[in-house]
């Protein structure tokens, strides 16, 4: 079975931090993209960022540059999202995203299940 595993969750203050992670099992987890998804309430889920299936970051989303950061361990089949200076408008359900980019793999999309973030004083 597929399995996207998400921890680190959680009620943290403003200015705070958190790091998720999302280990993956039941596919080749060197042949996908991964990627960080939020949807926070009452608003669509957005893309926060991801990262190229050879460890190179390729994208943040605007709100998040520059206070997140992505990395992945393919040893591991684990990819993580540090949070830094987190704010109310980063509270979301977090989703991990595998995203086929191989010929093989082209087509499958597997989702995580979520973790809740909030930012609260």
């Amino acid at each position: 079975q597929v399995y996207l595993v998400e921890s680190g969750g959680g009620l943290v203050q403003p200015g705070g931090s958190l790091r998720l992670s999302c280990v993956a099992s039941g596919f080749t987890f060197s042949e996908y993209v991964m990627s960080w998804y939020r949807q926070a309430p009452g608003k669509e889920r957005e893309l926060a960022a991801f990262i190229s299936a050879d460890g190179t970051p390729n994208y943040y989303a605007d709100s998040v540059k520059g206070r997140f950061t992505i990395s992945r361990d393919n040893a591991e089949n684990t990819v993580h999202l540090q949070m830094n200076s987190l704010n109310p408008d980063d509270t979301a359900v977090y989703y991990c995203k595998a995203t086929g980019a191989t010929v093989r793999s082209i087509g499958h999309d597997y989702w995580g299940q979520g973790t809740q973030v909030t930012v609260s004083s």
